[in-house]
C-alpha cells in the first residue's frame, strides 16, 4: 500500500463514516465553531487494548470538554462490529465504523491483516490520533504500527490546554 503522509498544519481531509445506526456522518464535525476535535483511530472490536483506551478517553472526557476539545473515535469495523464494541465499552462521544482503505491511506495509517478469522474479518488500521483545530488544520498527530503505542491522555489534555491557552503554534511543519 502506498502511503500519503498527512502533515502537521495540513487541512484534515473530509471523510464520511457510519454511525451505530448505519447513517453516514462526517468524521470531524465540531460541536461548537471554536472547538477542536480529538480523533482516535482504533483497531476494532477485536482489540482489548482499544477498549481500555476508549474507556480512558471517556473517563477524561470532561477534561477535554473543559478545553473545548471534542472526542471522536473510528475503526474499519462494520456497523454490527461497532455495536458489539459499544456493548462492551460505554462512552458518551461519537464512535464510528466504516473507515475504508482510501481513508486509511489519506490519514497515513499503518494497516494490518488479521492473524486469524477469530481476530476479525478485514484489514484494519493500527492506532492513530489526530487533533484537528477549529481551522480544520492538523494540530497534532501520532501514528503507530502497534496496538500498545498510544499517547498518554493526561499529558495530551495538559498539552492541548497549554496550546489553546497560549496560542502555541503547530509544531513539526518545517521541511528539510
Amino acid at each position: 500500500m502506498n502511503y500519503e503522509k498527512l502533515t502537521p498544519g495540513a487541512n484534515f481531509p473530509s471523510i464520511q463514516v457510519l454511525d451505530k445506526e448505519g447513517k453516514t456522518q462526517s468524521l470531524v464535525a465540531p460541536q461548537q465553531a471554536d472547538n477542536w476535535t480529538l480523533l482516535v483511530v482504533y483497531r476494532g472490536v477485536h482489540c482489548p487494548i482499544c477498549s481500555k483506551y476508549l474507556t480512558q478517553l471517556q473517563e477524561m472526557r470532561s477534561q477535554f470538554q473543559d478545553i473545548n476539545v471534542d472526542i471522536v473515535a473510528v475503526s474499519a469495523d462494520s456497523v454490527e462490529q461497532l455495536n458489539t464494541k459499544l456493548a462492551d465499552v460505554s462512552v458518551e462521544f461519537p464512535v464510528y465504523a466504516g473507515l475504508n482503505k482510501d481513508h486509511m491511506r489519506k490519514l497515513g495509517l499503518y494497516v494490518s491483516q488479521p492473524t486469524s478469522d477469530a481476530e476479525t474479518d478485514h484489514d484494519f488500521p493500527e492506532p492513530g490520533l489526530f487533533v484537528i483545530n477549529n481551522d480544520n488544520k492538523v494540530q497534532v498527530l501520532e501514528i503507530a504500527n502497534s496496538p500498545f503505542v498510544r499517547p498518554d491522555l493526561k499529558m495530551l489534555v495538559s498539552g492541548l490546554g497549554y496550546t489553546r491557552k497560549n496560542n502555541y503554534p503547530i509544531r513539526g511543519t518545517k521541511t528539510i
